[in-house]
């Protein structure tokens, strides 16, 4: 995971990444640990640690931000990262079968529920349940396989669409056996979902994006997922066989202490939800 150890090398390989001059380190040996994330709440959330906990434990931390959900996971498979905080366990795993990569959780960090999301509109006006959607209204879903069968399935929750018996996790709008209102499903780019809500009469929208767009999803969502038995808890991962890197391991204990806890549940007031009881 460390860059070529002379400069030249060093320069060539952030070239071709198209990142920074300087390649990850293990963060021992007075190198930095290199850590992607998406500004919010991951990005946040490693600001707070940078700040306040790391240095009382020799951590020097590097954080490198992404606005998508591909690049974090190309750079730490290609070494100019040596950890992400940005997805959880069934997206990593989709994207190690379809990119070939060798990506591993370390440890559970945060929930962030997914939402449905509503124009903003007057009095009436104003969409407060999913299950009143006008009949032919257009939905706006995340278009990555993971997200977007995600986002069916809290559809289906509420009954304004029926998936097929056995559709799974990666289910697709063509799983939809039964949408009396006729609804059309319109895939986007995860980043583009905020943007839409000028255009569709609902959007399901992942929380980062949600929260980069000023919305609070404890405040604003139409719907938001339940935090009970969901499997969609984002985790700090990196390339296999550096999940017991000394460094790595002091990262994931302050991700998980008390200090943490406490300034997710502050900042984010139920917007994001703590994955551990410190």
């Amino acid at each position: 995971m460390r860059a070529p150890g002379t400069a030249a090398a060093a320069g060539a390989l952030a070239l071709a990444l198209g990142l920074t001059a300087c390649g990850a380190g293990s963060g021992s040996d007075g190198e930095a640990l290199v850590v992607g994330a998406t500004p919010t709440p991951a990005g946040e959330v490693l600001t707070y640690i940078k700040e306040n906990l790391a240095r009382k434990e020799g951590l020097d931390l590097q954080i490198r931000e992404f606005t998508d959900y591909v690049a974090p996971n190309t750079a730490l498979q290609e070494g100019s990262l040596d950890a992400n905080l940005y997805q959880h366990t069934p997206y990593l795993e989709d994207f190690n079968a379809s990119k070939k990569t060798d990506l591993v959780p370390v440890v559970e960090v945060y929930l962030p529920p997914m939402g449905v999301y509503a124009p903003p509109g007057k009095g009436d006006a104003k969409l407060t349940d999913v299950t009143r959607l006008r009949p032919g209204a257009t939905v706006a879903v995340p278009n990555d396989t993971t997200n977007e069968g995600r986002a069916l399935h809290l559809l289906a929750s509420t009954g304004v669409i029926e998936l097929k018996k056995g559709a799974g996790a990666n289910a697709t709008p063509e799983d939809i056996a039964a949408n009396p209102k006729k609804l059309t499903i319109k895939p986007l780019e995860p980043a583009q979902l905020p943007r839409s809500l000028e255009d569709v009469d609902a959007a399901v929208i992942n929380n980062n994006y949600a929260l980069d767009a000023g919305l609070s999803p404890a405040r604003d969502a139409v719907l938001l997922e339940s935090a009970k038995d969901n499997p969609y808890t984002n985790v700090l991962a990196v390339k296999k066989g550096h999940e017991d890197d000394p460094d790595i391991q002091k990262l994931a204990e302050l991700l998980t202490s008390p200090e943490v806890r406490t300034f997710i549940e502050d900042t984010y007031k139920g917007s994001v939800l703590p994955a551990t009881t410190g």
